[in-house]
């Protein structure tokens, strides 16, 4: 079994870029808790980290916009904001494009999926490999679901975006971990920047944690949108590690409203 690690973080950019404004209290445990990620990575033996992350128009926009797309680039820069703002450097991370192949082409037998060879980085991806990859020294392969242009991708192929991983992940010798980042309620660029509706996270996070693929499929756009904000629609990248992994439980580990970095703060681990 090749997949050897499997998890979820949050990625808000204002997680590195306003640091020093956040309350200690709770900022650290929260760094403590993404070091904990990396050293569970880096203890695996992982030979590869699979990043399934939103789209921020970034590299797709509404003239091209796929349901699903994973990275098969030999390398990758990013970020692609100001570093200065996001205060992690720009950087090239190194890709795995012959294993990425590999991986692409067993997913397509069941959930169709476009390829992007240049994939530019944005903090959905730069801001978990800041804590998780310091280095940046381990391969990276990108993966999207549009969480951003209606039509969204449905959350139950995004469920099955996660069982056809776990497949591929499967079929290859190499050592694979796979983080699933994205935030939960959060409005970004709206008036309510900021607002974090907790109550509506930790519902979600319970039913992340018990696995529970009929409570996790419940969730519709509509009540989403407002309960959650436009950013709830991230949870799609959540639920795609509980397909991922599916038949198992995981554990929050740390899930507190940072409202500096104007989202719930998680990071949970499943069993595998």
């Amino acid at each position: 079994m090749a997949l050897v690690f499997a998890g979820i973080c949050s990625h808000g950019p204002g997680i590195t870029g306003r640091a020093e404004r956040a309350d200690s209290a709770l900022r650290d445990p929260f760094y403590a808790a993404l070091d904990g990620l990396r050293v569970d990575i880096e203890s695996s033996g992982a030979e590869a980290l699979v990043v399934i992350a939103a789209e921020h128009f970034a590299n797709f926009f509404m003239n091209n916009m796929p349901s699903f797309a994973v990275g098969m680039g030999e390398e990758y820069e990013g970020p692609i904001e100001d570093p200065d703002w996001l205060k992690i450097p720009r950087t090239t991370i190194p890709g795995a494009p012959e294993l990425s192949e590999r991986i692409i082409t067993e997913m397509m037998q069941t959930v169709d999926l476009s390829y992007a060879k240049e994939w530019k980085m944005d903090h959905g991806i730069m801001v978990p490999l800041n804590f998780l990859t310091p280095r940046y020294d381990m391969p990276i392969i990108p993966a999207n679901i549009n969480c951003q242009g209606p039509p969204l991708t449905p959350l139950s192929r995004a469920y099955a975006f996660g069982q056809a991983l776990r497949r591929a992940c499967d079929s290859v010798p190499e050592k694979i971990a796979v983080m699933g980042t994205g935030g939960i309620s959060h409005w970004p660029a709206t008036p309510n920047s900021g607002k974090i509706n907790e109550a509506w996270d930790r519902e979600y996070l319970d039913a992340w944690a018990a696995n529970d693929k009929e409570r996790l499929l419940s969730y519709n756009d509509e009540d989403t949108l407002r309960e959650a904000g436009q950013g709830g629609f991230e949870i799609r990248t959540l639920t795609a590690i509980s397909g991922l992994c599916e038949g198992t439980t995981g554990t929050v580990r740390y899930a507190e409203p940072i409202p500096i970095f104007s989202t719930m703060c998680v990071v949970g681990v499943m069993d595998i």
